[in-house]
């Protein structure tokens, strides 16, 4: 579960965003544009948006009764690497974002419990929950170089492409490798 409240925002923090230019009445809105490095761990174990990363952003502001609602996309670059053959992988991410940051003493406070939506603080918000929340859902728990990836060879470890036809590891049982010097010639 994430925290939605954290004890004190930072305003220089790339992801924390400062709705004080936006009008309190329902249906103001402010479009926002903005390339923000990413955050430390954002992605899966095998794949993520690289640490300080680019992450364009192009969100919009809405001021609601309850709050802001903020809604837009994030586009980021991808690197990790194949979950079958350890390969390098280069990709890119865009995903969608929209989350609700309630007013401080707004009846959203009533409504919901602390951490089940997001609170402006001081008229700033942080993004990097919902953020965070929308890249990890939309990123593969197993990527591939490739969608027919035919990952190493478990015996010697060499990538099963690169590895002549009809290559095996034949293992022989010590129990009955006497028993292969007994070959019956049948030339006459």
């Amino acid at each position: 579960m994430r925290d939605h409240q954290p004890k004190h925002l930072d305003a220089r923090a790339p992801l924390v965003l400062d709705a004080r230019e936006l009008p309190r009445r329902p249906g103001a809105m402010r479009a926002l544009k903005l390339v923000v490095p990413a955050p430390a761990d954002l992605g899966l174990e095998l794949i993520g948006v690289p640490e300080g990363g680019d992450l364009t952003l192009d969100l919009r502001m809405e001021s609601v009764s309850e709050g802001v609602l903020v809604s837009g996309t994030a586009h980021g670059a991808l690197e990790g690497e194949c979950g079958r053959c350890l390969r390098p992988i280069t990709d890119e991410i865009t995903v969608r974002i929209q989350e609700l940051y309630a007013y401080p003493d707004s009846a959203t406070d009533e409504t919901t419990d602390e951490d089940e939506i997001g609170r402006l603080q001081d008229d700033l918000f942080d993004l990097e929950p919902a953020l965070r929340d929308a890249v990890v859902l939309a990123l593969p728990v197993n990527p591939l170089c490739e969608q027919d990836c035919p990952g190493l060879c478990p015996d010697c470890g060499v990538h099963w492409d690169e590895l002549p036809e009809g290559h095996t590891h034949e293992q022989v049982d010590p129990r009955w490798a006497a028993l292969s010097n007994l070959t019956v010639s049948t030339e006459e």
